[in-house]
């Protein structure tokens, strides 16, 4: 049994303002990408890690890792148009027949904590499903389809991050289904599939790497 991370790392980054796409960008002098592949090696050593990048960024990288010595073993996939083929472009890197668990994280999370890597694992390896979670601490209205809005509880809902690990052949098979729209992360695909997804604590400062904000939060973070 062997467990895997596919780090997912598909983005433009056209909301950085810039034209180096955002898992490329140093944070504390070393690319975003690379902190978020030695967090999970951090996690554990013998964890097998699937890169999955467009095709046209991976020369890039493979150039950013001679410039910085980064010699970590990882498999490269290829990008996919949407979130969902891109993860499943990396599940199908996973030789059939597998039984241990996988990770699906976005590669602009460089701030995972290894307490939330493991708390999903153990979780997954018990319940099939789990992804890491915080509560709401903001207040929340929802929009009608008339333009108007009401306040609703925030105790009922949580925010969701990654990474979100699952059973290798529980996410192969959900992943076999056609796209749909209403797939909006990894843990909706299982859903729909019919299996039920358990939450973790997840940490605050594993925050998504999107807008020049982020970057500047990033740097008081290390």
């Amino acid at each position: 049994m062997s467990n895997y991370a596919i780090i997912v790392a598909g983005g433009k980054g056209l909301r950085m303002g810039g034209d180096v796409p955002k898992q490329f960008l140093p944070v504390g002098g070393k690319p975003v990408l690379m902190r978020t592949i030695e967090r999970f090696r951090e996690y554990d050593e013998k964890l097998n890690i699937i890169l999955v990048l467009p095709v046209q960024q991976q020369e890039y990288w493979n150039n950013l890792c001679l410039e910085h010595s980064f010699r970590a073993e990882i498999r490269i996939a290829n990008g996919g148009e949407t979130r969902f083929e891109s993860s499943k472009n990396g599940l199908d890197a996973i030789p059939s027949g597998e039984s241990g668990l996988v990770a699906i994280h976005d590669g602009v999370r460089p701030f995972v904590s290894i307490e939330t890597i493991s708390r999903c694992f153990n979780a997954a390896s018990a319940h099939g499903a789990a992804i890491p979670v915080l509560p709401v601490v903001e207040s929340l209205r929802v929009v009608e389809p008339n333009g108007e809005s009401k306040n609703v509880l925030r105790s009922n809902y949580r925010m969701v991050q990654t990474p979100q690990v699952f059973q290798i052949s529980l996410a192969k098979q959900a992943f076999a289904q056609e796209y749909n729209e209403a797939f909006t992360d990894d843990a909706s695909v299982i859903e729909s599939f019919g299996h039920s997804v358990v939450m973790v604590d997840g940490n605050r400062e594993n925050i998504k790497l999107t807008t020049p904000y982020d970057l500047s939060v990033a740097q008081t973070i290390i």
